[in-house]
């Protein structure tokens, strides 16, 4: 099988044995007598009693909640199982908590009282300048410097702050459109390359009873995923990071336009109805249950749609780029490296010497082939994969052609903005809001944080 080299980078371009000396005494023999005296046999030292290693706990905190996240889970549980056998006296008690309570709502309040899980899934960007900001993340740099591993990952950007590293990646990802193959050969349907054609791909699919995107909204996050690629596709590359200069707004035309064309999506009913009532797991499954032609999603959930125990297509996915619309931010993907652990400062000598194990078992290349063959992941680090997902070729062509990409926006908002777009996000898709109010309304948002900023 071919060797696939990860092209994602170009992308990001345009994570003593004591030796004992024993001293040995002259043995005297008595003068004889005329009766034989017995003489006692030396008795063998009594070796001192071994010291027990030092008991040692780590808590570990993931967001491996869901059913299809089972293989992820293991291999974590197993990572855990060795990483204890590496250390004497050892034990890494691991919690799973669903991803927006950690992230949202239990980690923040740890942060600011100061006493986060030794070990914790972090995110980049925002999350991971905010929490530095605390003193209880823990720096890597002189750890991963130590243990060889600091340029040994495509890019670290979204864990650094002010040349300090404090988490590390698992993965690369890129937001696009995985479709099945199926669906649209027998409709005899091409890869949209721009928006009118897109528009008459889901005019057909809808014409036929078949539903153009899967979508679950309940989950707001989930849905700001297209949003997030159409506003930077009118707005250019660096919109977002513009807005949070002060030299663009969320008002400006193109961002605008942006929310009108996302908002054309739900209008014409090319998205699953009700989707306001269906999690982000409901809206994966419309796709994988060969419901809906498409899905825009990040690659993490390649695994899931390919996976037989959880979907009916898994030799139908392929993946393309989202078309272009005649705007600046054209041929442009979202695609970074932004999930992985994030550690606390808080740890003892040896609970760091702990941390040090789990990251040399957890990063390895081994580790980062496993979760390529699991789930079709892009490795974090610089290693050539042999994928056996065809999709995942797909994913590189697509990166490969990419004229260069572009953070989440969750990563470059402030925190407040993240969770208000979310909000109304939901209300865009329930018609509570106008295109045009969802700019304004967002907008204010981000004036009240840049003052509270300041």
């Amino acid at each position: 099988m071919k060797k696939t080299a990860v092209t994602l980078v170009s992308l990001l371009a345009v994570g003593s044995a004591l030796a004992g000396c024993g001293s040995k005494e002259a043995a005297t023999t008595p003068a004889p007598t005329s009766t034989p005296v017995a003489t006692k046999a030396p008795e063998a030292a009594t070796p001192a009693p071994s010291k027990a290693p030092e008991k040692v706990t780590l808590n570990l905190r993931n967001v491996l909640v869901k059913e299809t996240q089972a293989k992820e889970l293991a291999r974590l549980q197993q990572v855990k199982k060795d990483v204890e056998a590496k250390v004497p006296g050892l034990t890494i008690e691991m919690v799973s908590m669903e991803e927006q309570a950690h992230r949202l709502q239990r980690l923040p309040a740890e942060f600011a009282q100061g006493n986060p899980p030794e070990i914790f899934q972090l995110f980049g960007g925002s999350d991971t300048k905010k929490f530095s900001k605390t003193g209880s993340l823990l720096d890597l740099t002189p750890i991963i410097t130590e243990l060889g591993l600091k340029d040994k990952f495509y890019d670290l950007g979204e864990f650094t702050v002010d040349g300090k590293i404090y988490g590390l990646p698992l993965a690369g990802y890129q937001e696009n459109v995985f479709y099945n193959k199926k669906i649209f050969a027998d409709n005899g349907l091409q890869i949209p390359k721009t928006w009118d054609e897109l528009m008459k791909v889901c005019e057909t699919l809808k014409a036929k009873g078949i539903q153009p995107f899967a979508f679950g909204a309940k989950d707001a996050w989930a849905i700001t995923m297209p949003m997030n690629t159409l506003w930077v596709r009118y707005g250019g590359k660096d919109i977002t990071a513009e807005i949070q200069a002060g030299t663009k707004k969320w008002t400006d035309p193109g961002v605008v336009e942006g929310f009108k064309k996302f908002k054309e999506l739900i209008d014409k009913g090319y998205v699953t109805k009700n989707s306001l009532a269906l999690s982000n797991e409901q809206g994966y499954g419309e796709f994988q249950k060969g419901n809906a032609a498409m899905r825009f999603d990040g690659t993490w959930a390649g695994g899931a749609f390919t996976d037989p125990k959880f979907s009916k297509v898994t030799d139908d996915v392929g993946f393309f780029q989202f078309p272009n619309v005649g705007g600046p931010g054209d041929n442009i993907v979202n695609a970074s490296y932004s999930s992985g652990y994030g550690y606390s400062s808080k740890v003892n000598d040896a609970q760091k010497a702990a941390i040090k194990e789990f990251i040399k078992r957890m990063y390895s290349d081994e580790e980062q082939l496993k979760q390529n063959a699991d789930e079709g992941w892009l490795p974090a680090k610089k290693i050539t994969i042999d994928s056996a997902k065809p999709y995942v070729k797909e994913v590189f062509a697509v990166a490969g052609a990419a004229k260069g990409s572009f953070p989440a926006f969750d990563a470059e908002v402030p925190t407040s903005v993240r969770d208000f777009i979310f909000q109304e996000a939901q209300k865009l898709v329930g018609g509570k809001v106008t295109a045009e109010q969802f700019a304004e309304n967002v907008q204010k948002a981000q004036e009240k944080a840049d003052k509270e900023k300041k």
